[in-house]
């Protein structure tokens, strides 16, 4: 019996970029406030509220223009001008519009693995935002499933891996961020895969469980189909 049956993706930063466009209206957001602090200040502050805000409205695109906004009322003590606030929800409206860039080798490495496996997006955010990225990057036709979530634990991965999978034991998780897609998958029972990206959000630093033997690190996604060879 083959071990492997289902390879799940995350998809920001793993399948496509991300992260840059938000590193970048962050430092446009506190460029926008240097007259009320200096930009390593203001940007501690903005990580400790966009902690805070992800327990209340998540993770995405609207949850980060609101801890914009909240950074700048907090840093200019109320007296921030309403054109700077008009300025960050513009850079947050952006955000919602960049041009998908898909990374290296991720089309022809799901062809490939699609033709042997089932394949599952697992991916967190703003459901239409997801969305508009996932038709944009025109992937969606390598998944059977799609998975768009609040929040991703391994009662998560649980749930996705027996609900439309042979179980969390036959899948893998592949992913850049450690604290999302590769631990709590680990720890739900399934193979976890973490393939770097250059940039990281803060919220999602987590040591590497190395003492877990289903624990991998690839460079890019192109070397993914030797190691389910070796697994599989």
């Amino acid at each position: 019996m083959t071990l492997l049956t289902t390879i799940a993706f995350d998809a920001d930063d793993t399948l496509w970029q991300n992260q840059k466009f938000y590193d970048a209206a962050e430092s446009a957001c506190t460029d926008l406030l240097l007259d009320f602090g200096d930009k390593k200040q203001i940007s501690g502050r903005m990580i400790e509220t966009e902690r805070r805000n992800v327990q209340v409205y998540g993770v995405g695109v609207k949850s980060f223009m609101l801890s914009m906004i909240e950074t700048a009322v907090e840093v200019s003590n109320h007296n921030v001008p309403p054109k700077i606030i008009a300025e960050i929800i513009r850079i947050g409206r952006e955000l919602t519009s960049y041009p998908i860039e898909v990374l290296p080798y991720v089309h022809e490495t799901l062809e490939l693995l699609a033709a042997s496996y089932k394949l599952i997006l697992i991916t967190k955010g703003d459901l239409f935002d997801q969305e508009r990225k996932l038709n944009q990057s025109r992937l969606a036709d390598y998944f059977s499933k799609i998975e768009i979530v609040s929040v991703k634990v391994p009662f998560t991965y649980q749930r996705i891996f027996e609900t439309h999978a042979d179980g969390p034991a036959r899948a893998m998780m592949i992913g850049n961020s450690l604290k999302s897609d590769v631990i709590p998958a680990l720890e739900a029972g399934s193979f976890g895969v973490h393939i770097p990206h250059d940039l990281m959000w803060a919220l999602e630093h987590a040591e590497p469980p190395l003492e877990n033997s289903r624990f991998h690190v690839l460079e890019n996604i192109k070397q993914l189909t030797d190691l389910i060879e070796k697994i599989a």
